[in-house]
């Protein structure tokens, strides 16, 4: 009943993404093992959104590590269970709490010697800029924990660029690379676990440059992204944009391809909020305001639409079978359906 209930909101999720994004594009999952234990290891940018659009395209059912504060209730608790969560702890929980990660490496550990698959996020933070940050060395702990208890075990690391074209924004869309899978043995240095650790670190680390946009000078970051924009390069072609970020002079700032929107697309969007007003305004006056990081913007917007279109729908459905008849109502509504779903792909 457990693996029917998930299997059943991994369908609903899945859908809701692909209604909600213009486009999730995914590369690369013939390089994610299916009988081997897997560490899938993504940069992070946007929040909630990165682990969902990993687990429902993966191939696999991967356990999270995810930050520990949000287990704060019983009931929480239990939800995250279903989905697989495991609480991870972070220096900015309490020093003292840093103990409690022994198990939970433990867990881990264990889950990889059953073949299991584990999705851990190695920069250990998340960040809208456009870059692959210094990874922490604790999911190589988990690695050596698992080595430790089978000193033969095929580990297989996985790479994952995320590619959002615009985070922030509605409509999206995002692009998902999965890198060549790793194997674990054949980067280790023998008896050398502090040397062993930083080559695992630099493979992933060069891994993910090639799977992401990056860009490499932080000091000169606004100015590049700027120029790569006037550019209108794709950010869903991360080798193209890592390509074009190699040319980069540092002066000319001047478009060579960007593009302005279109009166039809203003239109279009004009519209969109006309038919969707009612959502659009409790999004813009109730939730938005209180989105506390940018990096959290997109997750929100879509927990908010994964609520409030159904409500949405069916209440202008009863709505209208009131005001008039169901064959009616259901015209309507299937029609602001197909529009809201068209806006998404051309916004």
């Amino acid at each position: 009943m457990k693996k029917l209930g998930y299997n059943l909101v991994k369908i609903w999720i899945r859908t809701s993404l692909h209604l909600f994004f213009g486009k999730i594009k995914v590369s690369g999952l013939g390089h994610v093992p299916k009988d081997r234990p897997v560490l899938f290891l993504p940069n992070h940018q946007s929040a909630l959104l990165d682990v969902l659009l990993i687990a429902v395209d993966c191939n696999r059912k991967p356990y999270f590590l995810t930050r520990s504060d949000i287990f704060k209730s019983k009931v929480l608790i239990a939800v995250f269970d279903f989905f697989q969560m495991i609480p991870i702890y972070r220096i900015r929980d309490g020093r003292d709490s840093l103990k409690n990660n022994n198990v939970i490496f433990e867990r881990c550990a264990e889950l990889l010697g059953q073949g299991e698959a584990i999705l851990m996020f190695p920069e250990a933070n998340h960040n809208l800029r456009r870059r692959v940050r210094p990874l922490s060395k604790g999911f190589t702990r988990i690695l050596f924990a698992a080595l430790e208890k089978h000193p033969d075990l095929d580990i297989r690391l996985v790479p994952v660029g995320l590619n959002y074209r615009n985070a922030e924004i509605f409509s999206d869309r995002v692009a998902i690379y999965f890198g060549e899978n790793i194997a674990l043995q054949d980067i280790l240095l023998e008896n050398d676990i502090p040397g062993s650790t930083q080559k695992i670190k630099d493979t992933v680390t060069t891994a993910l440059k090639g799977l992401t946009t990056h860009i490499e000078d932080d000091s000169d970051y606004e100015n590049i992204i700027s120029w790569l924009d006037a550019q209108g390069v794709d950010y869903l072609n991360p080798q193209e944009v890592n390509s074009t970020i190699s040319t980069y002079g540092g002066n000319d700032l001047r478009s060579k391809n960007g593009s302005k929107p279109t009166y039809v697309r203003n239109i279009l969007k004009g519209v969109f909020v006309l038919f969707n007003f009612p959502v659009v305004l409790s999004w813009r006056l109730l939730v938005k305001p209180k989105v506390w990081e940018p990096e959290f913007m997109g997750t929100l917007r879509f927990a908010f639409a994964l609520v409030i279109y159904p409500i949405y729908y069916i209440g202008m459905f009863i709505l209208l079978t009131a005001i008039s008849n169901a064959v009616l109502a259901l015209a309507v509504v299937t029609s602001l359906f197909f529009f809201n779903w068209i806006y998404t792909r051309i916004g």
